[in-house]
């Protein structure tokens, strides 16, 4: 893909574009159309306002510079702990303690209600714990035997 923008960052640590046609937009942020499902395609460089400036179809298609700022930009603002493992649930009533492996290590949560898991897609489920963290599956099928019984006797 040919870039048609740049991307710094300001003294103020802020993300500016600027467009081929060099029009400076300063505190731009990139906000994923799909985070879940497809969260390195469809990425819009938007304005404080929301007002769109750029369309990205795929991220690894830029030159690795923007990519960096783009994804350090998003680890700075997005925290949802991916599920790995479902090592135990205090009870099958909510509310109830669920202990769980995840990419940023193992923690426990509270699950306060069965509302709060959400399928989302065919194979992936969001939780929301009593504090309002979402953790993701993405993939029910990637958990153990021991783990897909317990997620199963929640849906």
């Amino acid at each position: 893909m040919n870039c048609d923008f740049q991307l710094t960052r300001d003294a103020f640590d802020h993300l500016v574009l600027t467009t081929a046609d060099g029009v400076v937009h300063e505190n731009v942020s990139p906000v994923r159309a799909f985070p879940i499902q497809s969260p390195d395609q469809g990425i819009s460089m938007v304005l404080q306002d929301g007002r769109e400036v750029v369309w990205i179809d795929l991220l690894e298609e830029l030159p690795e510079t923007i990519r960096q700022l783009i994804a350090a930009e998003f680890a700075g603002r997005e925290f949802i702990p991916e599920i790995h493992q479902i090592e135990s649930v205090s009870s099958y009533a909510t509310p109830c303690t669920w202990t769980v492996s995840t990419d940023r290590g193992d923690t426990a949560f509270v699950l306060k209600a069965d509302e709060d898991i959400r399928r989302i897609g065919q194979s992936s489920i969001l939780i929301s714990d009593n504090h309002g963290i979402q953790f993701l599956i993405r993939d029910m099928a990637t958990l153990n035997k021991h783990g897909r019984k317990i997620l199963d006797r929640f849906l």
